[in-house]
């Protein structure tokens, strides 16, 4: 009699914690979008508020671009760690507190690992706290369209208030892609280093079963299941499909794959792409939605206009390193056609060089360690410019050190990477040409008329300082 009474209160027991585990159950929802287009192909409860999880750093990562390439921020900036940052449970990157670090390994962190820690961290840097990095998060949502989210903090852990959509996440991953091309390549990255350590990507399991898989953000918490923001391209076609609610990392991945394939079956073979409406981002004031630009770029505000065709400057060597931010910030002035603040050293401007289109590159294995965000990958197909003669000179081996959304941002890190490294690039010349990558217009960085060993050495010092190049040699 005991035992049957033991047992029936046991029932009831299990019965109501099933009941109220299935009441707290994660909710689904699926949207499967034409990245061209921003058509539609499928949705299931697209719309409806649920906790992003880590999908939240998707936003973290695309203010900072822009605070990187509105010129307020830099990828050296080293930035300190504030208790509250390093308070963060895990996923952590196991930043301490008062710590510095530079903003490009936070950048990685919390791309490709999904450290709470580091998108904090970026948060505060940002905004000042976290709490108006928040707020700046869900200004910029509704700007972008996303009309059912609201952020309540940099990482996506569980808070209330803190929700997002399926569909919502598709319009912010395509953002990502379009906005800032020269940093999607990161999104990909199975692994790279952190600073304090080799971080692995979350999402390496769908990147490497998925053909065409190039991204871009996995999330999870309790209160969210399994999530994950995906992207891939076969062909002219993109797709971005998006996953909340998952019960499993393989269950999930199973189903993103299931709203590829059904995404890549109903996309047409040919769309061009749909301009997506310009932005106005500044975390010190309220954000704002300017017209429709021509293309699919949004371009960025706070840019000085930009100077007709390309331009060398002959490098200057034994340049002490007391005048070298002088040197930056002068020679960025005279680039972008504004006075400097203050004299730095004279840059001899010569006839440019045009540099052939260049060879695809081989790509360096995922296990090689860390790269710089402005990778070269993808690669242009260089469109020539006109010029009075097609002639190659055979000895003239070129180094690229990135691929970028604008000539001005391209001519800066061209100065800044010279500077960092005055002995290697001694007598080159910088060189800036234009191409296309799926309809996006990017700007090629190189420094040209070098020989091949002193290329070949100038790469290897870049690459030991954690910053991405390739070596092209000559045509013709």
């Amino acid at each position: 009699m005991i035992k049957q009474c033991l047992r029936g209160v046991f029932l009831v027991v299990m019965f109501a914690f099933a009941s109220g585990a299935s009441q707290a159950a994660p909710g689904v929802a699926t949207f499967v979008m034409d990245a061209r287009t921003g058509e539609v192909l499928y949705a299931r409860s697209a719309d409806r508020h649920l906790a992003p999880a880590s999908l939240t750093k998707m936003m973290t990562l695309y203010l900072v671009f822009n605070e990187i390439e509105a010129g307020r921020m830099s990828l050296d900036q080293m930035i300190p760690i504030s208790a509250n940052a390093a308070a963060e449970p895990p996923s952590k990157l196991g930043l301490r507190r008062g710590s510095r670090i530079q903003l490009r390994y936070l950048i990685r962190a919390a791309a490709i690992k999904s450290a709470n820690d580091a998108a904090t961290a970026i948060g505060e840097a940002v905004s000042g706290s976290e709490a108006a990095f928040a707020r700046y998060m869900t200004e910029t949502a509704r700007a972008m369209g996303m009309k059912n989210t609201q952020f309540r903090n940099a990482n996506g852990l569980t808070q209330s208030g803190h929700y997002s959509s399926a569909r919502d996440m598709a319009i912010l991953g395509r953002r990502l892609f379009y906005d800032f091309p020269q940093y999607y390549n990161l999104f990909s990255r199975l692994t790279a280093n952190a600073g304090i350590a080799t971080v692995r990507h979350t999402n390496r399991r769908f990147l490497t079963s998925y053909e065409g898989a190039d991204g871009i953000k996995t999330g999870y918490t309790a209160a969210a299941g399994y999530n994950l923001v995906a992207s891939a391209r076969r062909g002219e076609e993109r797709i971005i499909a998006v996953m909340f609610g998952g019960t499993s990392t393989a269950q999930r991945n199973a189903k993103v794959a299931e709203l590829m394939d059904l995404g890549f079956k109903r996309a047409p073979s040919h769309a061009a792409v749909v301009p997506l409406p310009r932005l106005t981002l500044n975390p010190s004031r309220p954000v704002v939605v300017a017209h429709h630009s021509n293309s699919g770029i949004v371009p960025r505000a706070d840019r000085p206009a930009r100077r007709a065709g390309s331009v060398s400057v002959l490098m200057a060597s034994n340049v002490d390193e007391a005048v070298q931010a002088a040197a930056i910030e002068a020679a960025i002035a005279a680039a972008t056609n504004g006075p400097p603040a203050n004299p730095g050293p004279k840059f001899v401007r010569s006839e440019s060089y045009v540099a052939p289109p260049m060879q695809r590159p081989v790509r360096r294995p995922e296990s090689g360690g860390s790269v710089a965000l402005a990778a070269v990958e993808p690669v242009i197909e260089a469109t020539p410019r006109a010029r009075a003669t097609e002639v190659t000179r055979p000895g003239d081996y070129a180094v690229q050190v990135g691929a970028f959304h604008s000539q001005s941002l391209a001519e800066r890190f061209l100065i800044q990477t010279a500077l960092l490294d005055l002995e290697s690039f001694a007598g080159a010349r910088r060189d800036i040409s234009q191409g296309n990558v799926m309809g996006v217009k990017m700007y090629q960085a190189r420094f040209v008329g070098l020989t091949a060993s002193a290329a070949a050495k100038a790469c290897d010092r870049l690459l030991a300082r954690q910053t991405d190049c390739t070596v092209i040699a000559p045509q013709g």
